[in-house]
């Protein structure tokens, strides 16, 4: 199975799961953003603190904890592109050959400048 249709399948799982719920009226792109907005918070809340060393090397209790947060976000990102009708997987395709103009090589190797820096 191809990327791809790993989200497509995941999408279609996220539209029976909500329409077994009668959730489609709570889910607004609104609602959604905002949903997805803090379970990034709740990913972040699991880094606040720690050294880059310790955040790269999280005990296993956290990393799965961290695994289960990851799942939300890309769960209501999914939901979130499917209630607006955009192919995740091509926008992300159309984002990465957009970085790589902006970001060539030779220019921002080992540099983190925003594109416009470079």
């Amino acid at each position: 199975m191809s990327e791809h249709d790993t989200l497509l399948a995941l999408r279609d799982a996220l539209r029976a799961f909500a329409a077994e719920r009668d959730w489609e009226r709570f889910h607004t792109p609104k609602n959604l953003a905002m949903a997805l907005a803090g379970e990034a918070g709740e990913v972040i809340e699991h880094f606040q603190w720690l050294s880059a060393d310790e955040s790269a090397n999280l005990p296993e209790e956290r990393r799965a904890e961290v695994a289960l947060e990851l799942a939300d976000v890309l769960l209501y990102l999914v939901r979130l592109a499917d209630v607006l009708d955009i192919d995740l997987g091509e926008a992300a395709q159309r984002k990465l050959a957009l970085n790589a103009v902006r970001y060539p090589a030779d220019k921002a190797r080992g540099r983190s400048d925003k594109y416009d820096k470079l």
